[in-house]
C-alpha cells in the first residue's frame, strides 16, 4: 500500500531493515561535517608508529650519541638499502670479498641460520671495517639475491666510482713512470674484467678502460675475481672507446691491439717499453672494426693450434707479462 502511515517516500521513520537510501532526518548535519577536509596529511616521519618515524627517531638518537662522544651503533635504516641490488651471495664468496677489501655497504645475515666459521669470520671482518650488519628473514635474502644460492649470507656493495680516462695517464705521469693502459673492447664477462684488472695491477699498468655499452662493468663478479686489485687500480668507463684511443695517441701513446689477425708476434713488439695502450677484444669477435683501424699496430700471441683461442683475461695476462719483461730489459740497458 503506497500511502500508509510512515510508508511514503522520504517519510520520517523508515522501518528497520529498509533498503531505502538517502540521508535520514535528525542527523544533526553529522554526515555533512564528515565530508569536510581534515587538513594536509602529515609527513611519514611525523606519524607516530610509521617506519619512517622510527627511522628518523633512531637517526636523531645516533646523532645525539655521537655528539656526546659515545659510539653510535653501526646500523642503517633497512629500507634505505633497497636502492642498490648488487650483492655478493654465499658464505665463501662473502668472506673472500671481505678479506680482499671489496667495499661494502651492508652485510645481510638471515635469521636462525647455523653459524659456522665462515659466518663468524664474515661478521668479524664486517665489524672491524665498520660495515653495518642486518639480520633479516630468509625470504628477504632470497629476494635481495634474486634466487641465488646465498646460504643465508649476502654482502651489498656500493656503485663503483669510475675514473676519467685522463686520470689513468695522470697517474703514470705523477709517478714519473712510462704509461701503460689496458683498454677492453667488447669484453662482456665480469669475471674476465676482474681477471684483467688483477693482471694489470700485477704487471704495473696504470688503469683499465672499458666502454659503457656492450661491455662488462664493475659488478660484484668483477670485484670478486679481481681479488682486491680493483681497490688499487682505477677503471675508467667511456662513452666512445675509439675517441679515447685517438686522444691517447695525440698525447704520445702507441695503441697496440691484441688480435689473432695481428701483423706481428707479441715478442716482436719493440714499442712495449714505450708509452703504450694495450687493446684487448672479446674471445669470440675480437677487436671491432673501428677499434682495430684506430690501432697503430696489431699483435698476436702465437699458439699451438689455429682452432684454439684464449679468453680476454688469459690473453691480457700473457701480453702484459711480455711487456713487463721488455720494460725490465730496457731499464737495464
Amino acid at each position: 500500500m503506497a500511502g500508509g502511515k510512515g510508508g511514503g517516500l522520504g517519510g520520517r521513520g523508515n522501518k528497520p531493515g529498509s533498503k531505502r537510501k538517502g540521508a535520514q532526518l535528525g542527523s544533526g548535519g553529522n554526515r555533512r561535517k564528515s565530508l569536510e577536509g581534515k587538513g594536509p596529511t602529515p609527513r611519514a616521519e611525523n606519524r607516530t608508529g610509521h617506519p619512517a618515524a622510527r627511522n628518523a627517531a633512531a637517526s636523531a638518537k645516533r646523532a645525539q650519541t655521537a655528539q656526546r662522544g659515545g659510539r653510535a651503533p653501526a646500523k642503517v635504516p633497512y629500507k634505505a638499502n633497497r636502492q642498490i641490488s648488487e650483492l655478493i651471495a654465499g658464505r665463501n664468496s662473502v668472506v673472500e670479498a671481505l678479506r680482499s677489501g671489496v667495499p661494502a655497504v651492508t652485510l645481510y645475515v638471515a635469521q636462525n641460520i647455523d653459524f659456522d666459521d665462515r659466518v663468524r669470520e664474515a661478521i668479524t671482518l664486517a665489524t672491524q671495517r665498520g660495515v653495518p650488519l642486518l639480520e633479516v628473514p630468509r625470504p628477504e635474502v632470497d629476494r635481495l639475491t634474486d634466487g641465488a644460492i646465498h646460504q643465508g649470507v649476502a654482502l651489498q656493495i656500493p656503485p663503483y666510482q669510475y675514473a676519467h680516462s685522463d686520470d689513468l695517464l695522470t697517474k703514470a705521469l705523477d709517478a714519473a713512470e712510462t704509461p701503460l693502459i689496458v683498454a677492453l673492447d667488447g669484453v662482456t664477462d665480469p669475471r674476465n674484467l676482474g681477471a684483467v684488472i688483477r693482471s694489470a695491477a700485477a704487471f704495473g699498468a696504470h688503469g683499465v678502460v672499458v666502454p659503457e655499452r656492450r661491455s662488462a662493468g664493475m659488478t660484484a663478479g668483477a670485484w670478486k675475481t679481481s681479488a682486491g686489485a680493483a681497490a688499487r687500480l682505477p677503471v675508467a668507463q667511456v662513452v666512445n672507446l675509439t675517441r679515447v684511443l685517438e686522444s691517447y695517441k695525440k698525447q704520445g701513446l702507441l695503441v697496440a691491439g691484441l688480435s689473432a689477425r695481428g701483423t706481428i708476434d707479441l715478442s716482436e713488439l719493440e714499442a712495449g717499453a714505450d708509452p703504450l695502450v694495450l687493446v684487448v677484444g672479446s674471445e669470440g669477435k675480437g677487436l671491432s672494426r673501428l677499434v682495430e683501424q684506430t690501432c697503430d699496430v696489431t699483435v698476436r700471441i702465437p699458439i699451438a693450434a689455429a682452432t684454439e683461442s684464449l679468453n680476454a683475461g688469459v690473453a691480457t695476462s700473457i701480453a702484459l707479462y711480455e711487456i713487463a719483461q721488455r720494460r725490465l730489459r730496457s731499464s737495464r740497458l
